[in-house]
């Protein structure tokens, strides 16, 4: 019941927004005409102001939602998408005596025993967690992150009540079953379930730090883990100017096309070498260590939301690019053919025509114009005209590529994104076709190489007895046959097994 009430309330309050209206589904949900008769507010503004005030209204995790699915080009038109990433996740901090409690709860003694300074005013709130100042009994500064009392519970409601709002469009509204609504809630559960596990946050940031240790350009925090619980996270504490002051980057006399051309560099060494990138990069998690200005230090923070590729998602994201940018839409179509990544019946020449459609209106203007990161949506929307499934890691891609673009711009609106990226997206997929790599990682999967070698001859014999004794009629067995395959298939596992260890 008190998810039905509450699903009217929302209701109620997209109508008084008249986003109701706009989409045209008061009818076909049999709206009562009494919760559309509720005074609109802005009316006149455009649709993406009205449903960004509107998710504003609905509360916190509601905004997280609106900014999660702002980076789907599959489900949302440009000017929403563009509207809702201006959601700000800002909510006032819940008292400093409160937080006091649950630490003390945690650690089983008094803060004080704890940390030889804890600051009782929080650096910064969010939907999620706060995080203060402190000092460690050592003297090193850190912070504290921890999450808001009871936000489980709260999450948890929040969640049925968007499953419940999904499904109840998907019933009635047959044109939202191509945005499978559930699966964009299922998808926004998981996120939200990372971020409630501060120690998996923790080991999100030793794994960046191990990734660019001794790195000039990037610093990333060290984790106390004596001090982290799944629901508290300590870390260095960062100084440095927020990327979003660049009047004071500028005042520094920091260099910026450098400092725009490294944020670049990061993002693709992320990417392309690691296959391991910081997800959640907007400006407030993002810091500038300029005690040199002539050689700027990135450093971030707020780890929860990582992107993990693997072997075939770097493959199609390598390859892609490069194909497009180099304008072969005819290998870009092979490609998707090829790898599986469209329907088996789509026709090569449907697919390079699409995507000769992206390309030559925006080949026709300067690159440094282009939008990296709406040219890679354009992609993703026109393969899944193909039927392709864009997996949740390359929307979390996506979205940070949006991020580090919209970032780089800010800075220097002269950033050729291309220009910087190419050469070494060319360099990193060189290097994975290198003999040399083949064989290391080849050695590196020797043991479940072998695993699976020993087990392939009894796979064998069972196919082989299937293949000659069917129920209905037995087949003479030819043993000779079957000796001579299995000469073949040792030779071959020798072979193998002997360029391996090479």
């Amino acid at each position: 019941m008190r998810l039905l009430f509450r699903i009217i309330g929302i209701v109620r309050l997209l109508a008084r927004y008249g986003l109701l209206r706009d989409a045209g589904v008061a009818r076909s949900l049999r709206v009562p005409a009494w919760l559309l008769l509720a005074r609109r507010r802005l009316k006149g503004e455009s649709r993406g102001r009205r449903l960004r005030e509107a998710l504003q209204d609905l509360g916190p995790i509601f905004v997280k939602f609106g900014q999660n699915i702002s980076t789907r080009p599959d489900l949302l038109p440009q000017d929403i998408a563009e509207e809702l990433a201006r959601l700000q996740d800002d909510v006032p901090p819940f008292p400093a005596e409160e937080a006091r409690e649950l630490l003390g709860g945690f650690y089983g003694r008094p803060v004080e025993e704890v940390f030889a300074e804890f600051e009782p005013e929080a650096l910064a709130a969010a939907s999620i967690a706060q995080v203060h100042a402190a000092r460690l009994p050592g003297g090193e500064e850190v912070v504290v992150k921890l999450l808001r009392p009871g936000i489980r519970a709260r999450i948890g409601r929040d969640v049925e009540l968007l499953y419940g709002v999904a499904r109840l469009a998907s019933a009635w509204w047959p044109s939202t079953y191509r945005l499978r609504l559930v699966e964009v809630v299922e998808e926004y559960e998981r996120t939200l379930g990372y971020e409630l596990d501060l120690t998996r946050e923790g080991a999100n940031a030793a794994r960046l730090k191990r990734s660019f240790a001794g790195s000039d350009i990037i610093h990333v925090p060290a984790v106390y883990w004596d001090y982290c619980r799944p629901d508290v996270l300590v870390m260095e504490r960062i100084h440095g100017a927020p990327i979003r002051d660049v009047q004071a980057l500028k005042d520094a006399g920091v260099d910026i096309p450098e400092l725009a051309a490294r944020g670049v560099q990061i993002f693709f060494t992320q990417v392309f070498r690691d296959s391991f990138f910081h997800a959640d990069m907007h400006p407030g998690n993002v810091f500038v260590d300029i005690s040199d200005p002539k050689n700027p230090r990135y450093a971030a923070v707020d780890f929860g939301i990582v992107g993990i590729l693997d072997e075939r998602d770097h493959h199609y994201l390598g390859q892609t690019l490069l194909a497009f940018f180099e304008q072969d839409y005819a290998r870009l179509a092979r490609l998707h053919l090829y790898w599986g990544w469209v329907a088996p019946d789509a026709r090569a020449e449907d697919l390079e025509a699409a995507f000769r459609v992206i390309g030559e209106p925006i080949f026709a203007r300067p690159l440094s114009e282009c939008s990296f990161g709406r040219v890679l949506g354009r992609i993703f929307a026109t393969a899944q005209e193909f039927d392709m499934h864009l997996q949740p890691q390359m929307l979390l891609l996506h979205k940070t590529l949006l991020n580090i673009e919209g970032l780089g711009r800010e800075l220097y609106p002269e950033l050729d994104l291309w220009e910087t990226g190419y050469p070494l997206l060319k360099k990193w997929m060189a290097r994975r076709a290198e003999p040399g790599r083949v064989m290391k990682e080849l050695r590196r999967d020797l043991p479940e190489l072998r695993y699976a070698v020993q087990r392939l001859p009894r796979a064998l014999h069972r196919l082989l007895d299937r293949a000659e004794g069917a129920p209905s009629r037995r087949r003479e067995r030819r043993p000779e046959g079957r000796r001579r395959l299995w000469r073949q298939l040792t030779g071959c596992t020798l072979l193998l097994v002997g360029a391996v260890l090479l």
